[in-house]
């Protein structure tokens, strides 16, 4: 960052100090972002300001609708039309001019903002905020700060791209002063550069065909630095395209940040969307777009959005989410659906979204996160998964992924997955950012994108068919083998058999009603126990030693199903005895030995089993109804390289070292004293 960027930050930054005392250090942002979004506005309508208000005061009198005319007359120093206006004859130096009035100047002032500046700061909350800092006798000069400052925020001064990083910084610096989680709305720019040049590159559309309309969309947009960077990175190679961005975000602050940036940058505001959730209310309901990229929260709930998902999901494939849900408590792959069903259908849509390691392999085969990883593999979306450094994040020190997916893959891709291992790709930075260490320098991000590309094998990039990362889960039994004995210890099981503590329980409410059945209970318990105790013969035949238990428990007229229990309590597994059987002589599986094997699917599943099951567990069987298809990536694994332990040797002598070294100061330590 230069030291101009440092300058404008820092000034905004000190100017929290004003606030002090009458506000908590975790609402300062609160105050700040918004005063400096009106502030940028201030300086953006100065050029224009005479000849809007001159329009206002002509017109106002004589037409109801003065927007179309006011709109017209905002203008930039190149005659470009804003897209917003002001027609209050006040701005930040005037308003200094009168500080007895400088509340309701100020409130004039907003009010005479076109109708979607005036969204932007309803949701900021400012003129509570107005109110408040007047109370306080801080509005003044807070204002008056803003309007003497060296620091000028006007787009001449300040890009669009800089206000936003400005933005994103003083966000950050907020959030980690008040314990908050720093950075979770927006993404370091070296990772957004690295994203953005991953949807567009090679096999994205022309970028320098003429006419081009280009819909770009960021489902958890933030202050909407990744929607920036896409637009600027096609700006470089056509400057003639139509680039039109969409976003959506949850929280207000942030919302209305990123809609006054797009307002300044002449974008369309209104393909804004907020503030909401996209996974209950998704506001953009039937578009679709050619690039999507996205940063969305990860291991957050989604228990907010269940009920509206849920109904949803039993849509199927008519609504977003019709592969599956994942567990309640990390909506990730939600947000991964969702930007799958906005791409267009006869079009080639690309995306590029940045998640944590749990989508990759959470969830078993059958579960939410399976089937949808199943879906978006079996469907040939998934095209390359980068696997970045840790410590990039301003919020979370842990590994992250890139994963691009697109509807339309390149020849030499199709039915292909392309893994690339870009861990060691960052230089460490000169201060740290809250948890942010490392960064990727242009370099890294041309290495990656070169490893990308080369789609071939070596230590760092590993292509694989999609079916390489699916596999069967067969349950495999074992045949029940039970030896029967009536001794001290088993009896004592008979107590953890549900039906047999009950008979000495009592639903009654009344003490002496209870008591009495209680105590008929233990009784029977006690006759029950001594019937059994005449079995002194140890068995390994079940129908042998349910015959000798019916035969000595036959006066109590118990249930089938409660006998069985007795059975099961008073039993041992054990491999020398008889099989169990049901009545056509079928081996009963013994449910405590079952296991699972997760069969590759290119693998035959009757050559694993013989190969991998049966010369160890002769009398096993699978149990094919059971079978689940699931798929998993475990990225990690397919770059694992073993490193052998350092020789004895060297580790004792390490030893030695360490222990001289603490010797030593033990017996300095015992000198001083």
């Amino acid at each position: 960052m230069s030291n101009n960027f440092q300058e404008k930050v820092t000034f905004i930054w000190d100017l929290a100090d004003l606030l002090r005392g009458a506000y908590k250090r975790n609402e300062y942002q609160k105050v700040i972002l918004p005063f400096t979004v009106l502030k940028r506005f201030d300086s953006v309508l100065e050029y224009s300001k005479k000849d809007v208000l001159d329009n206002y005061n002509n017109y106002k009198d004589t037409i109801g609708n003065l927007e179309p005319i006011l709109s017209r007359a905002a203008v930039d120093q190149d005659g470009n039309e804003l897209g917003f206006y002001n027609y209050s004859k006040y701005d930040f130096k005037s308003l200094i001019q009168d500080p007895d009035h400088i509340e309701e100047n100020l409130m004039h002032y907003l009010d005479s903002f076109s109708p979607n500046i005036q969204d932007i700061f309803d949701n900021f909350y400012i003129k509570n905020h107005i109110s408040r800092l007047s109370k306080a006798n801080l509005l003044f000069l807070l204002i008056k700060k803003f309007s003497e400052s060296r620091v000028d925020l006007h787009p001449d001064k300040v890009s669009n791209h800089e206000m936003g990083t400005i933005f994103e910084e003083l966000i950050r610096k907020f959030s980690e002063q008040s314990n908050e989680e720093a950075g979770e709305h927006f993404t370091p720019r070296d990772v957004v550069k690295l994203m953005t040049s991953l949807i567009f590159i090679e096999n994205g559309i022309h970028l320098n065909d003429p006419n081009l309309i280009i819909k770009i969309y960021d489902p958890a947009c933030g202050t909407g630095g990744m929607l920036t960077s896409c637009e600027n990175f096609i700006r470089e190679f056509n400057t003639t395209a139509d680039v039109v961005l969409y976003g959506q975000e949850i929280n207000q602050e942030i919302y209305a940040i990123c809609k006054a940036d797009m307002l300044i940058k002449g974008e369309i505001s209104d393909n804004i969307k907020g503030p909401s959730s996209t996974l209950s209310e998704d506001q953009l309901p039937t578009d679709r777009f050619d690039f999507m990229i996205s940063n969305p929260p990860y291991g957050r709930k989604w228990e907010q959005d269940k009920d509206v998902v849920m109904k949803e999901a039993e849509q199927g494939f008519e609504g977003r989410f019709g592969a599956g849900l994942p567990r309640i408590n990390d909506g990730q792959l939600l947000f991964l659906e969702h930007m799958l069903s906005k791409m267009k259908v006869d079009e080639k849509s690309r995306i590029a979204v940045i998640t944590n390691g749990s989508p990759l392999f959470t969830g078993d085969a059958g579960s939410g996160e399976s089937n949808i990883r199943k879906w978006i593999i079996e469907s040939d979306y998934l095209e390359a998964i980068i696997g970045l450094p840790d410590q990039l994040f301003y919020n979370t020190g842990i590994r992250t992924y890139i994963w691009v997916l697109t509807n339309q893959k390149p020849e030499e891709r199709k039915g292909k997955i392309q893994l690339v291992d870009a861990s060691q790709k960052y230089i460490k930075m000169r201060k740290s950012l809250g948890n942010k260490r490392h960064q990727l320098s242009n370099k890294d991000i041309d290495d990656i994108l070169d490893l990308y590309c080369k789609f071939d094998e070596n230590d760092v990039i590993k292509v694989f068919d999609n079916e390489d990362f699916g596999y069967t889960k067969v349950t495999v039994e074992r045949p029940l083998q039970l030896n029967f004995e009536v001794n001290k210890e088993r009896l004592e099981n008979l107590y953890a058999v549900n039906a047999f503590s009950k008979l000495a329980a009592s639903k009654s409410k009344d003490p002496e009603t209870k008591l009495l059945e209680e105590k008929e209970g233990k009784q029977l318990q006690d006759e029950i126990i001594k019937s059994l105790q005449k079995i002194d013969q140890h068995y390994k035949n079940w129908d042998e030693f349910e015959k000798r238990i019916k035969t000595a428990l036959k006066p109590f007229k118990l249930s089938p199903s409660f006998i069985k229990n007795i059975i099961m309590a008073l039993s041992e597994h054990d491999d020398t005895a008889d099989y169990v059987t049901d009545a056509k002589g079928n081996k009963k599986p013994d449910g405590k030995l079952r296991d699972t094997e997760k069969i590759p699917l290119n693998e035959d599943i009757d050559e694993y089993f013989q190969r991998e099951v049966l010369p160890y567990y002769p009398d096993a069987w699978m149990d094919r109804r059971k079978d689940k298809i699931g798929y998993e990536i475990n990225f990690t694994q397919y770059f694992y390289q073993y490193q052998p332990p350092r020789p004895l040797e060297e580790i004792e002598k390490d030893i030695k070292k360490v222990t001289a070294v603490i010797q030593e100061l033990i017996k300095e330590d015992l000198d001083e004293t």
